[in-house]
């Protein structure tokens, strides 16, 4: 996935006479910041194996600067994470960014709310975020719903009235983990709360497989649309936020975790292996046999009607029997972060020692 000093935004399995072949496609900013943030926690050696000669601190500080002219408030917010939890650096110009949107009271993503709220929270120690802190906690704590689940824009009303009710699971996981550290760092009761309730509501409608869901209804904690079901959810996003729960004082839910691996190797829906050990790949996602996200739309239309109506027989003309043939550099980054960081516990208090941190979760599955 690395070429040329950049990730790529995908590799895509193509079909060949002599088998599936992987072609990569594409270059994002965003996704070379994942991965920066997961391989500063391997050891040096394997670090410039993969970068060409280069480490994961060469490769934050080149993301980092890269941001600074991004209009992308995600990947701006991703950097100044990055930064300073993965190398002590405290990007003041990013911070400014952020700051400027957050006071600006327009809408913002809730990932990118979340992120910015991990972003000052790792740099704490660096320069001074409390405000900035102080900021993203409330749009979050504002845009919680009653259900406890997180709308995919803050304010809900934001995203427009067919959608205002819709979040997607990202929107749940990285709230979760944003709250859970900052119940950690400022004894904060309320952010525990906000982030249990959303922890509670998502393992209570997972699949019967362990199916970690994409949509839901923010108004009554429904699911709005389970599919794709996406393998980084099941692999590393889901166990990122539920193990900083845990780690926060919160609940264990540990067996959901477990639950959701699982569906990795014994998925119902298709019989084609989604981990390759061949090609080093986690396929996508499983998703439904539909053009244009058809059953995505539809759904969002009815639950806006009605929260919980769903057209009967959708499931019949659009089965669940598509694997996404594709892997993204994220998704792997992620895994080595869900899975070696030091989360709650803060272990990421300056710059790395020489040859990264690897404090692994201690979960034996």
């Amino acid at each position: 996935m690395y070429r040329n000093g950049v990730f790529v935004h995908t590799v895509r399995g193509a079909r060949t006479p002599q088998g599936i072949i992987i072609r990569p496609e594409g270059n994002s900013l965003r996704y070379a910041i994942n991965v920066a943030m997961g391989l500063s926690l391997i050891g040096l050696d394997e670090q410039r194996a993969i970068l060409g000669g280069a480490t994961a601190a060469d490769l934050v500080r080149i993301t980092a600067t890269r941001a600074e002219f991004s209009d992308d408030p995600g990947a701006v917010a991703l950097a100044a994470w990055t930064a300073a939890e993965s190398a002590g650096i405290y990007t003041a110009s990013l911070f400014n960014k952020m700051t400027a949107l957050l006071a600006s009271g327009q809408s913002v993503a809730t990932v990118d709310c979340s992120w910015m709220l991990l972003a000052g929270l790792a740099a704490r120690r660096l320069g001074d975020t409390a405000e900035f802190i102080a900021m993203a906690r409330r749009k979050l704590i504002e845009g919680q719903g009653e259900s406890g689940l997180f709308p995919h824009r803050l304010p809900a009303s934001s995203n427009g009235r067919l959608r205002a009710h819709i979040g997607c699971f990202a929107d749940q996981v990285y709230s979760t983990q944003g709250l859970a550290r900052l119940s950690v760092a400022q004894d904060d009761p309320a952010a525990l709360a906000a982030a249990e309730a959303c922890a509670a509501r998502i393992c209570a409608l997972q699949g019967p497989a362990g199916q970690w869901w994409w949509h839901y209804d923010v108004r009554n904690g429904s699911v709005v649309e389970g599919y794709p079901v996406y393998s980084v959810h099941q692999h590393a996003m889901a166990p990122m936020a539920l193990l900083d729960l845990r780690e926060a004082g919160g609940t264990d839910h540990m067996d959901a975790l477990v639950s959701g691996l699982s569906w990795l190797d014994l998925h119902p829906e298709v019989t084609t292996p989604l981990v390759c050990d061949e090609h080093g790949v986690i396929w996508r996602k499983v998703a439904r046999r539909e053009s244009m996200k058809a059953v995505r739309a539809i759904s969002a239309v009815t639950t806006a009607l009605k929260p919980g109506m769903r057209l009967p027989g959708l499931d019949m003309v659009f089965p669940t029997s598509e694997v996404d043939f594709e892997c993204r550099p994220y998704e792997l980054g992620w895994l080595l972060y869900a899975w070696l960081s030091g989360g709650t516990v803060e272990r990421h208090r300056g710059p790395l020692p020489a040859g990264g941190v690897t404090p692994a979760r201690g979960v034996s599955a």
